[in-house]
Formats: structure tokens, C-alpha cells, sequence
């Protein structure tokens, strides 16, 4: 479940990893305390006029391209920001001939290879995140020109929260061909690249979402739908927390990224001083529709959120969308079973469910097969041994990234069909952190209950990056919301009194749509029914005006309508 196996799926991640930097006095940074994801709180300083401390690495992945990378690198050479804190680090991803590092680059610059039998963004990326050594690494890619204080506009937000994540401001610029790298370098150091570029323009689909959200101010767990590898910064400790790129994927891999990174509590802080221009219209302008048709092949399998490209009723996916964890220690065989199988059976599918005991005790030696001490646990295992959404665990799992929401149920306890589906509502739509559901007294210590908690990967992990004191629910309230219910109410029974978990949802949703036929072919036939009706009434009044009228009320009618015309 842990997102760190998500990065390796390639194949190894590079190994020349340098040792994590210790926190001291020089990256010390202030554990901001956010809500959801406005940064409106922070007040970053006005680029001149401040005094950095953090060292960045500028890490840009590029496959044949030198014209393009000495623009890039030019441009990097004039930045603002302290050259004693930058360094880059080009990632050639198997040009031939290779890149060189030109004549008007950054000092520190260096060059790394992807290894050998590897290739693509993702390992390109890879590759140049594990060379890097600054505690800040900042994605440029090759065909992007980087106004005079980016780098440095950047920066300042990584000075004021350690869970930033801060994107550049993109303009496009028309296809033709660029400035030269002498330009560039000139243009950027007089603070005046602008003039390069006549009739760039902004994504407009980015543009409107930065203007829907206050500039993702308002942009909740969706926030993380703007990141893109064109120029970005992260906190490396943070990157490597979520294990890096994706090195199996060759697209997709920044959006699969920064889910990853809002699983972990980031802030995604779009900064408009940052800006930068993108040498003619991107791949996503130029051929979206094929990008989407790449890119929604693979992503729904990576990222849960995407809740519209996950609509097979039956699909198992790679992350699930909730981790249900059951502890079944101390409890018997057929409450684990209740509390699994109704899990497992709800109208939301898309779960996996992770069952904590003492699976280590249960050797493969002789035995009495209904007498011995961990019988309960033997069946159990038994049971689900080959359910592949089903896993074992000895102790409850820390996390449960990168599924974006984790339920906790006492075993004895099941959840309805709609249970499920009802909490996940409430959550989303309140932005809670933490739903408790009470189901009885005399529980846990702390509280005095017993409840199913539903809880927001992201939320959690944002709390534990802030709090000091261990009381994580606190901080998850104060940050994210918090909110208990019955658990009655959301129809969660002890296990004697839960309905049987016979019918599936794909059952009702069949005999639901044979209802809704069966509705309409009445409903047609009720329609039929009324007009026909309506016809009789109508042959009927016909018939009685008629017999009232007779030949001297019929004349006495015509004159009046004959008076009236003249």
C-alpha cells in the first residue's frame, strides 16, 4: 500500500542517492500549520529582499535537444537566486550524440545519464532526482526559459512551509524558432526576457481553474491537478518520502506525482511572479485528445481521485480508493469474517482491506486441525488466503498512502451496502479529515467508544508534518475538520444484526434497471392511455353539444358569430 512501491515499478531506482541532510539551523524551516490548501496565511517575501538559506537543485530531463537545453541553461545562468545555492543537474536520457554542457550555463552544473536499458521521462527524472543534493529540487524541463527571479520567486515559499510545493507560472509562446542562447542569457540578466516572447499565452484550462479557485486557494484535495514537470519545486525529503517518480511511466508521470505528493500532506502553491516560457504550444495543446487517450489508459490505476475513469462496476485497481483495516486479534473467526465480508460487499468496490493479527504464529507443523490455540486466525487466513483485494498484516499499518482514504472497523462491527458510500460523501463534501462513527461504549481508552473512523490520507499526513505534541486528531481538526455521527445512522450493525451479504451491487443495480424499464414501459403505456382518453373525452363533448344545440340553437350560434365578424 505504501506509495514508495509505486516508484519501482520501472525496474530499481537509481542507487547514487547522496546521505538525507540533517535538519539544523540553515534548513530549519517553520511548520506552517495550513488549512486544506490556502496559503493565503503565508506572506513570502518580495524577491531582493530577503536572505535565502536553503540550497536548490535544479534538475531538467532532456532526450536530444541540446539547441533547446543551451537556451535553457542560459537563461538559468542569469538567475537571481545565489549561484553558492543552486546547482543543475541535466538528466540525458540516451542522446545520441550525448548532451554537453555549453559555454553559458549555471557553475555547478553537471551532467548524469539514465542507466543503460532505461528510458523516458520518468526515468529520466528519476535519475536526476537522485543525483540531486539541494534541499529543494526544482524540475525545469529543456524547452522552458526562466524569468530572472523564478528560481529565487520559488524559493521563498519552500523558506515558510517544509510541505510546499510551488508552480511556476507557464506561458506559451508561437511555434517558430527561438532566440539564441546569447539572447536569452542577456534578456534574462536586464530583468527583461518578456520581450522575447510577443503573443505567449497561458493554458487556458489552467488559467481558469487558477481563476475558479483563487489561485487554488479554494482548490481542496484537487490542487495537485496543476502540477506539471515544466517548473516545479519540491523539498527533496518530501520527494523521496513518496519514493519518487514513477520510473514506469513515460506520461502522466507529474500528475501521478503530485497525487502522490498531496497524499503526503503537501500544499500546492501556484506563485505568478515565477514566470517562465515554454518554447511553443506543449503536447497536451497540440494533440490533447491522443495525450488523454494515452494518459487515461494508465492513470486510473495509479490515481483513486479520478473518479470518472474508474466506472467499471466490478475493476480492481492498482490503489484503491479506500483501505478498510480490520484487527482481528482477540476476535472470532466469524466477526472477522462479518466485518471482511461486508467490506467487500458494498455498493463503493473500489476498496482493499488489510487484516491485522498474528499471522507469523501460524506454522506449517503438525497440528490439531480444531484444536489449536490461533484456530480463529487459521480460518481466517484460510478464508482469504487467495482474495487478492484481502492482505495480512502483524501490526496496523502506519499509513495508508496512496489510497486517499483509510477505514478502521472493530471486527463484530459491518458496514451496510450504502455505509461506505455515505461516509465517503460526507467527507468529501465537508472536506473533513476525520468522520467518527460511534457504534457502542466502553471502547477505546481515549474516547470511551467504540467507532468506525474514516480518515483522509492527506489530512493525517498534513498533521503529522505540523504537530509536535502527538495529538494527530487535534491537528487534523484544526486543519482539515472533523465530525462524528451514529454509526446507526449510516447503517453499520453488529455483526447479529447486519443484513446477509447474499446480493451484490451489481444485482441491484440490475434489478434496478430492470425496474426503471419496467417503469418507463408503463409510463409509455400510461401516456397512451391519457391521449387516448382525452380523444374519447373530446368525441363525447362533441356529441352533447350537439344534441343541446339542435336546428334552432344551431342557427341562433351562427348569427351571433356572423354579428360579431361585421
Amino acid at each position: 500500500m505504501s506509495g514508495t512501491g509505486l516508484a519501482a515499478t520501472g525496474g530499481p531506482l537509481p542507487q547514487d542517492v547522496p546521505p538525507a541532510l540533517h535538519e539544523d539551523e540553515r534548513t530549519a524551516v517553520p511548520r506552517a500549520r495550513i488549512r486544506h490548501n490556502d496559503y493565503g496565511p503565508l506572506l513570502p517575501p518580495a524577491p531582493g529582499g530577503w536572505e535565502p538559506r536553503l540550497r536548490v537543485s535544479v534538475v531538467i530531463p532532456a532526450h536530444d535537444c541540446q539547441e533547446a537545453l543551451d537556451r535553457t541553461l542560459a537563461g538559468l545562468a542569469a538567475q537571481s537566486y545565489p549561484a553558492h545555492l543552486t546547482e543543475v543537474v541535466v538528466a540525458d536520457d540516451g542522446s545520441d550524440p550525448p548532451l554537453r554542457i555549453p559555454a553559458i550555463a549555471p557553475a555547478n552544473t553537471r551532467l548524469v545519464r539514465v542507466p543503460d536499458g532505461r528510458w523516458g521521462r520518468g526515468w529520466a527524472r528519476q535519475t536526476g532526482a537522485a543525483a540531486a543534493a539541494g534541499d529543494i529540487l526544482h524540475w525545469v524541463d529543456s524547452d522552458m526559459i526562466l524569468d530572472r527571479e523564478h528560481i529565487e520567486a520559488h524559493m521563498r515559499w519552500h523558506h515558510l512551509a517544509s510541505y510546499a510545493v510551488v508552480l511556476g507560472d507557464v506561458r506559451f509562446t508561437p511555434e517558430g524558432a527561438g532566440p539564441g542562447a546569447r539572447e536569452v542569457f542577456a534578456a534574462v540578466e536586464a530583468g527583461d526576457a518578456e520581450r522575447l516572447f510577443d503573443g505567449s499565452v497561458p493554458h487556458a484550462w489552467r488559467a481558469g481553474v487558477l481563476d475558479e479557485t483563487r489561485w487554488l486557494r479554494d482548490a481542496g484535495t484537487t490542487a495537485y491537478r496543476l502540477h506539471s514537470g515544466a517548473t516545479t519545486s519540491v523539498p527533496l525529503a518530501l520527494l523521496r518520502s513518496v519514493g519518487g517518480v514513477n520510473t514506469a511511466l513515460h506520461m502522466g508521470e507529474d500528475t501521478d506525482l503530485g497525487f502522490r505528493l498531496a497524499q503526503a500532506g503537501a500544499v500546492f502553491i501556484p506563485d505568478p511572479q515565477a514566470r517562465g516560457w515554454h518554447l511553443g504550444p506543449s503536447t497536451v495543446m497540440l494533440r490533447e485528445k491522443e495525450v488523454h487517450r494515452h494518459n487515461w489508459s494508465v492513470l486510473p490505476d495509479l490515481i483513486p481521485d479520478l473518479r470518472w475513469l474508474r466506472t467499471h462496476p466490478r475493476r480492481h485497481w492498482l490503489v484503491p480508493y479506500v483501505h478498510v483495516v480490520v484487527d482481528a486479534r482477540g476476535a472470532s473467526y466469524e466477526d472477522v469474517r462479518a466485518s471482511v465480508d461486508a467490506a467487500l460487499a458494498g455498493t463503493v468496490v473500489d476498496v482493499a482491506v488489510t487484516v491485522v493479527g498474528p499471522w507469523a504464529a501460524l506454522t506449517g507443523g503438525r497440528r490439531s486441525s480444531l484444536d489449536e490455540p490461533l484456530l480463529d486466525m487459521r480460518l481466517v487466513r484460510n478464508l482469504y488466503a487467495h482474495e487478492p483485494r484481502v492482505s495480512f498484516t502483524e501490526e496496523t499499518p502506519r499509513g495508508s498512502a496512496p489510497a486517499p482514504f483509510r477505514l478502521t472497523c472493530p471486527a463484530g462491527w459491518a458496514l451496510g451496502a450504502d455505509s461506505l458510500d455515505e461516509l465517503l460523501k460526507l467527507a468529501e463534501s465537508e472536506g473533513y479529515g476525520l468522520l467518527s462513527a460511534v457504534l457502542d461504549e466502553g471502547g477505546e481508552p481515549e474516547t470511551g467508544v467504540s467507532v468506525v473512523r474514516l480518515e483522509r490520507t492527506a489530512a493525517f499526513a498534513r498533521a503529522a508534518l505540523v504537530e509536535d505534541s502527538g495529538d494527530l486528531d487535534g491537528a487534523v481538526h484544526e486543519l482539515f475538520g472533523s465530525f462524528w455521527v451514529s454509526a446507526d445512522d449510516f447503517g453499520v450493525k453488529a455483526a447479529g444484526e447486519a443484513e446477509p451479504v447474499a446480493g451484490d451491487p451489481a444485482k441491484w443495480r440490475a434489478g434496478a434497471a430492470r425496474w426503471r424499464r419496467e417503469a418507463e414501459r408503463l409510463e409509455a403505456e400510461a401516456e397512451s392511455l391519457r391521449t387516448e382518453t382525452e380523444r374519447l373525452r373530446a368525441e363525447v363533448r362533441e356529441l352533447e353539444d350537439g344534441r343541446q344545440r339542435g336546428p334552432l340553437r344551431e342557427i341562433i350560434a351562427t348569427a351571433m358569430r356572423q354579428g360579431k365578424a361585421g
